[in-house]
C-alpha cells in the first residue's frame, strides 16, 4: 500500500466534491497500488510526460494523472473526462493560461452568452 499525496489542483478538485465522491475517489485511488506493481491492469494507462511516467485512470466522470514517487503515488491532476486540460496532458501537450480558462465559471457563462445571440 503507497501513501497518497496530492497535487495543489488535485487537492482544489477533492474540495469540490461531495464526501461521498471524495469517499468513493479514496477508495479507487488505494487500491491503485497493487495495480501499479502488477503493471496487468488494463484500467491503468502508462505514458511518459516530462520525463517521468505517468499513470492515468479513469474514476467516474474524471480522469486522475499520477505518478509513483516511492514511497508514495503523487497525484497530479484530477480533470472532468473529456475537458481541454484532459486533453492537453494525454496528448501531451504544453499547457497554458488559456487552458485554465474552461475551469472558470465564466468562461461557460460567455460561451452561452454566444448561442443566445
Amino acid at each position: 500500500m503507497f501513501q497518497l499525496t496530492f497535487s495543489n489542483q488535485s487537492l482544489s478538485v477533492m474540495n469540490s466534491l461531495t464526501q461521498g465522491e471524495q469517499l468513493n475517489l479514496m477508495d479507487e485511488l488505494s487500491s491503485v497500488s497493487k495495480k501499479v506493481i502488477d503493471g496487468n491492469d488494463s484500467e491503468l494507462k502508462r505514458f511518459n510526460w516530462k520525463g517521468k511516467q505517468f499513470f492515468r485512470i479513469r474514476i467516474d466522470n474524471l480522469r486522475v494523472y499520477f505518478e509513483r514517487v516511492p514511497p508514495s503515488l503523487h497525484c497530479h491532476f484530477i480533470l472532468p473526462k473529456h475537458s481541454l486540460n484532459d486533453f492537453l496532458v494525454r496528448c501531451k501537450l504544453p499547457s497554458s493560461e488559456l487552458a485554465v480558462l474552461e475551469n472558470h465559471k465564466t468562461f461557460w457563462e460567455y460561451l452561452e452568452s454566444l448561442t443566445k445571440r
